[in-house]
């Protein structure tokens, strides 16, 4: 394992849980009208990506599989 790697990791949960923080304020200062078309047309364009995609859902999981196995050499 690498021990250098932890304060990376750590750094990258803090960024992640303050946007997460952030992104959870806005929705509640901002009305639902607004953040709820947002929030489609991230979905839809999500959804559409996602059928744009060349890899199979095995394909893929297998590719992330083989990245995570790399990884922990």
């Amino acid at each position: 394992m690498n021990t250098g790697y932890a304060p990376d990791r750590k750094a990258r949960l803090r960024e992640r849980l303050a946007f997460v923080r952030e992104y959870a304020a806005w929705v509640r200062r901002t009305p639902n009208t607004e953040w709820s078309r947002q929030q489609a047309a991230l979905v839809d364009s999500l959804l559409l990506n996602a059928r744009n995609m060349p890899l199979t859902a095995g394909e893929y999981l297998r590719m992330i599989a083989a990245l995570r196995s790399a990884a922990r050499r």
